[in-house]
C-alpha cells in the first residue's frame, strides 16, 4: 500500500540548534496550535467510534486500546484514569503495550514487530466479540497494532484506530479508524510531540464520552470518583454543599457514611440522610 507518512515528513523548521530557546518554545507552541484543529476534523470518526464502544459496554464489555511506544504508554495512561475518575472497574478499560509493562518505563527493543503478541495480551484478558480493540500509533503503520486488529476483525471484535497518517494499512484495517493529521514534527519524525498530543486529546474524547453516556457523571461532576486523596475528598465535599445546600461539615459526614459521592446524594435526597 502507498501513502505518505506526514508524521515523517521533513520538518518546517531548520537548524534547530541554532535557536534561541525563545526560538524553541515559541516555533513548538506555534506547531501545537495546529493540533486541535486536526483533530476537530476528525469528530465525526471519533462520534462513530464512541457510539460502538458505548453500545458494547452498555452490555457488560470492555474497551482495549493497544499501542507501542509513546502511542502505548498514551493508551495506558488513559486506560488508568478511568477507574479513579469515573469510579468504574480497573477491568473495564485496559491499555496494552508491546514489550509488557516493563515497556511502559523503557523501551523494549522491537517489541512493536511483533505480528502474534497483540493477539496473546488480549488472550490474557479472555478478549471477546463483546469487547472493542482500538490501536493507536501514529505511523499507522506498527505491526504489533495492526496483526492485533486484523486478528481481532477475524474474531468478530469491533476494532478502532488512532493515526496520524491518511490512509495508512492501519486505518485500512480498523473498522472504525479515526485520522488526525498533524503534519510534520518540530522535531522531524518524533511523533510524540503533536502527533503524540493529538492522540491523547482524541483519548481523552473517547474515554469521557464514553462514561457520560454510561452515567458515570452528574451534571458536570465526577461523582462516581474515587476518595484516594485529601484533595478528592475535598472536592466531593464541596461537591455535595453544592449540590445539596448544605454546610461542608454536613457534607462531610455524610460523605464519611457513604464513601461516595452518588450515594450520598442519593441516600440524601431518599430521606436517608438519618439512617445509621
Amino acid at each position: 500500500m502507498s501513502f505518505t507518512k506526514t508524521t515523517e515528513q521533513d520538518s518546517n523548521y531548520n537548524h534547530l540548534e541554532k535557536m534561541t530557546i525563545t526560538e524553541v518554545l515559541t516555533n513548538i507552541n506555534t506547531e501545537d496550535k495546529t493540533v486541535p484543529l486536526a483533530v476537530e476534523k476528525a469528530l465525526p470518526q471519533i462520534e462513530v467510534l464512541v457510539e460502538q464502544i458505548v453500545k458494547k459496554l452498555q452490555l457488560g464489555g470492555r474497551l482495549f486500546y493497544i499501542g507501542a511506544g509513546t502511542s502505548g504508554r498514551l493508551g495506558i495512561l488513559d486506560a488508568s484514569e478511568c477507574p479513579p475518575t469515573f469510579g468504574v472497574s480497573h477491568n473495564l478499560v485496559i491499555g496494552l503495550i508491546a514489550g509488557g509493562d516493563k515497556a511502559i518505563r523503557k523501551a523494549v527493543e522491537f517489541a512493536e514487530d511483533s505480528t502474534n503478541q497483540a493477539w496473546d495480551d488480549l488472550c490474557d484478558y479472555n478478549i471477546s466479540d463483546k469487547d472493542v480493540v482500538i490501536g493507536i500509533a501514529a505511523s499507522g503503520t506498527t505491526p504489533y497494532v495492526i496483526a492485533g486488529l486484523k486478528k481481532c476483525n477475524q474474531e468478530n471484535i469491533i476494532t478502532g484506530c488512532i493515526t496520524c497518517n491518511h490512509n495508512s494499512p492501519l486505518s485500512k484495517t480498523a473498522q472504525y479508524p479515526v485520522e488526525a493529521i498533524v503534519g510534520p514534527e518540530f522535531v522531524t519524525g518524533s511523533s510524540r510531540m503533536k502527533a503524540g498530543t493529538a492522540q491523547k486529546l482524541i483519548l481523552n474524547m473517547i474515554s469521557t464520552a464514553t462514561m457520560v453516556q454510561l452515567g458515570k457523571v452528574k451534571g458536570n461532576k465526577m461523582v462516581d470518583m474515587q476518595l484516594s486523596n485529601y484533595k478528592l475528598v475535598d472536592r466531593g465535599i464541596r461537591m455535595l454543599s453544592s449540590e445539596l445546600k448544605i454546610n461542608e461539615q454536613e457534607a462531610k459526614l455524610l460523605l464519611d457514611k457513604y464513601k461516595n459521592v452518588r450515594l450520598a446524594i442519593q441516600n440524601y435526597k431518599n430521606g436517608n440522610q438519618k439512617n445509621q
